[in-house]
């Protein structure tokens, strides 16, 4: 008996409950109306003020407020329409028709869609239903002619393609494309067509869109991955196959790949950062080591060449720059950055005609650039020095030599030129006039002043330069080199 009372006091209050839930329910039914309305109003209001994405959450709570209205619907496939978000606009639209099959604003807006993503039978149905709704539709008919041609265009550019007429192929599918730009399958196949006749930039171009229309397309990745590691864009490489590598890290194809780049990105990345550090030896270890990591791509070896030769003539090794920059030179003739530095190693070799026509050739190449006009300019004026005095080739010191080197070359030849050393009246003029260019070039190249004109093609003791320069050297000069001994000279330098 107690068991009975327990029971019926509790379906009582079970009861109770419903009724409560049930007028909760109802009182939020009427609260959410005019919210839905209030979500309403404020879309179309941040919708013509241009804030998409504002509007788009309150047309969000405007759906979940009334899932059976089919305007909300619409108006939030509208909102994705101008997010450029077309995959997120065509449910709301289906849903739309679903709820008012009659809505043919939806179906027109619908077949557009469809006819951009290349679905062009589905597309086909619902023009041809708004149509048979208003047979003046002029933009439905529109769409219905563009949409067999597009039928027309990509049957035909398949015909191209199968006969391997890959150019007939491309110039085919660019109208289709302009129809259908939402068409993964189109650019895919325009994609290939374009690696065929070794257009890879063309082919990247196609390709990349496809990666995000289609869902977890990880085969475009890495296929765009590979496309880039083989035209030498090692970084792209690296972004594209680390998306793939986002979709699904367990993706063998993907790995394999990502540590192939990976090594050789760190090589080069190690490389360039000794090149800024003007660690030039350690930069060109690690760029032999790239061309070993990677040897089967040309443009990581021309890529490489050229930086070797970079190196080896910003560290002055001037012979060594010189063959690595010629062979860096036959396998990248068109770069003027190999030319300009195989002109420095020229210069540091005293080779100043070849100097110039490398720095001519790569101006022709790239005129805008500054250290090239520069180069040029450097080089003929050393040219022009060198047909006349070269202080350098006077002592036979490098151009590089430090100063204790030209002051002990300078010593060495003093002695050996020292006109007491000479007993005819011929030997001792012209002993004199050797010992005099020794000791002019002596002064010259331990002025610091003095030799930087000279490493820039000027000769500082030439009148002509002084001209206007406000930099007068006193010449005549007096000079004692040795300090012992008796004799002391006075010369004028001519």
């Amino acid at each position: 008996m107690e068991r009975e009372k327990r029971s019926v006091t509790g379906i009582l209050s079970s009861l109770s409950l419903l009724c409560v839930l049930l007028d909760l329910q109802l009182d939020g039914f009427a609260a959410s109306h005019a919210e839905v309305e209030g979500h309403l109003e404020m879309g179309r209001k941040l919708l013509a003020a241009g804030q998409l994405a504002e509007a788009l959450s309150h047309y969000h709570s405007a759906v979940d407020g009334d899932p059976n209205n089919y305007l909300t619907y619409y108006k939030r496939a509208a909102v994705y329409l101008a997010l450029g978000k077309f995959r997120s606009a065509l449910p709301d639209l289906s849903k739309a028709i679903d709820l008012k099959a009659d809505f043919m604003a939806a179906r027109l807006q619908r077949g557009n869609i469809l006819l951009k993503q290349g679905s062009t039978a589905e597309a086909k149905e619902d023009f041809e239903a708004v149509l048979a709704s208003s047979p003046t539709n002029e933009e439905a008919r529109a769409q219905l002619e563009r949409l067999a041609e597009v039928d027309r265009g990509l049957e035909a550019a398949r015909e191209a393609h199968d006969r391997q007429d890959y150019g007939g192929a491309i110039a085919l599918l660019e109208k289709v494309i302009e129809l259908s730009p939402w068409d993964p399958d189109v650019r895919e196949l325009r994609s290939e067509c374009y690696l065929h006749v070794g257009d890879l930039s063309r082919a990247v171009q196609d390709l990349k869109p496809t990666t995000k229309l289609r869902n977890d397309n990880r085969a475009a990745y890495l296929k765009l991955s590979k496309l880039h590691y083989s035209m030498g864009e090692h970084e792209e490489s690296l972004s594209n196959v680390r998306e793939c590598l986002k979709l699904d890290q367990d993706d063998k194809d993907c790995f394999s790949h990502y540590k192939q780049v990976k090594k050789l990105s760190r090589q080069l990345e190690s490389a360039e950062e000794f090149v800024r550090e003007q660690r030039y030896e350690a930069a060109i270890e690690k760029f032999e080591a790239a061309m070993k990591t990677e040897p089967q791509v040309e443009a990581y070896r021309r890529r490489a060449k050229q930086r070797i030769c970079h190196c080896l003539s910003k560290s002055q090794q001037a012979e060594q720059a010189i063959a690595v920059c010629t062979e860096a030179h036959q396998r990248d003739p068109q770069n003027p950055l190999i030319l300009r530095d195989r002109a420095e190693a020229h210069i540091l070799n005293e080779e100043y005609e070849k100097a110039v026509e490398d720095f001519q050739q790569a101006k022709e190449l790239d005129g805008e650039n500054e250290e090239i006009k520069e180069g040029l300019e450097r080089a003929q004026k050393l040219l022009k020095q060198s047909r006349k005095r070269d202080y350098y080739k006077i002592l036979g010191v490098k151009r590089n030599a430090n100063k204790q080197e030209v002051i002990k070359a300078y010593r060495k030849l003093a002695q050996q030129w020292h006109p007491d050393n000479f007993q005819s009246e011929d030997e001792k003029r012209e002993a004199e006039k050797r010992f005099i260019d020794i000791a002019a070039a002596k002064e010259v190249l331990t002025d610091p002043e003095m030799r930087q004109k000279v490493d820039a093609g000027e000769d500082p003791l030439d009148p002509e330069n002084q001209q206007g320069s406000g930099h007068h050297q006193q010449w005549p000069f007096e000079f004692n080199p040795f300090s012992s001994g008796n004799f002391h000279f006075k010369f004028n330098f001519n």
